[in-house]
């Protein structure tokens, strides 16, 4: 285990008063916080186990147990995600923090404001919000369902292929895009399902999935063939949230 998370783990068990975790306080006591003891109680682990992991010893935490440590700290979302971030964990309920994040208005209000094609996705490239000059440019993605996923309309659809120029290639970067973008997260539903449908309903999604190919969001040229609008090109710029870090606000700005 790391010494940040060691360090981080001390310093929020410090922070708990022993009547914040519904503990009699009682006797003196040398810091405010918790005793190491009441800690391994309440996390029912043993006192020793949890002195070694707060000095960084390599003893074995697992996303359960972190999970579980998170909630007798009384974390937040965001120390909740530093603590699996530390610990290079998979937090096992990813994903249902969400109501501390942006309201769905919120997000509407963030594309409508931009001049531009924008749209907002999720940890599964659904879009949760997206404004009308998008919708004018992805018909078949974004005039649809409530909750349109872009992996979905990119190998699924026939009009991504006669949309997007340099098919072949933008959507082999597109799943090496979504691969690094889920990361270690890949195993769990719902994104395990999504892949899994994908691999098997497109021979294209699941050889370029199986080819292990990670590659970063990084934007760049778009160029596309609208059947109304004709031969278009954007600048792709990609942002995530700070107050809800999985979701990507992804403008395209118009190419001088």
């Amino acid at each position: 285990m790391s010494h940040k998370l060691a360090e981080f783990i001390r310093a929020r068990r410090e922070a708990v008063t022993p009547a914040m975790a519904g503990l009699p306080g009682g006797g003196r006591r040398r810091t405010p916080g918790l005793r190491r003891e009441e800690l391994a109680q309440l996390v029912e682990v043993s006192p020793t186990w949890l002195t070694w992991l707060e000095q960084g010893r390599p003893v074995s935490a697992s996303s359960r147990l972190l999970a579980r440590l998170a909630q007798v700290l009384q974390l937040s979302a965001a120390e909740r995600a530093y603590l699996f971030e530390v610990a290079d964990k998979a937090d096992p309920s990813h994903g249902a923090g969400e109501s501390e994040g942006p309201a769905a208005a919120e997000l509407a209000g963030i594309v409508a404001a931009i001049d531009a094609p924008a749209y907002i996705l999720d940890r599964q490239w659904n879009a949760v919000a997206w404004n009308a000059r998008a919708t004018e440019l992805f018909a078949g993605w974004l005039d649809g369902e409530a909750a349109p996923n872009q992996l979905r309309f990119m190998f699924l659809s026939p009009q991504s292929r006669a949309l997007v120029i340099d098919w072949p290639e933008r959507a082999r970067r597109l799943v090496a895009e979504f691969r690094a973008d889920i990361g270690r997260h890949a195993d769990q539903a719902p994104l395990a399902g999504l892949i899994a449908e994908l691999a098997d309903a497109s021979t294209e999604f699941r050889l370029w999935w199986d080819a292990q190919q990670v590659q970063g969001r990084d934007g760049g040229l778009r160029n596309f063939s609208h059947p109304a609008l004709g031969a278009l090109s954007f600048h792709q710029v990609t942002l995530h949230l700070a107050r809800q870090h999985e979701l990507k606000l992804v403008m395209l700005l118009p190419a001088l």
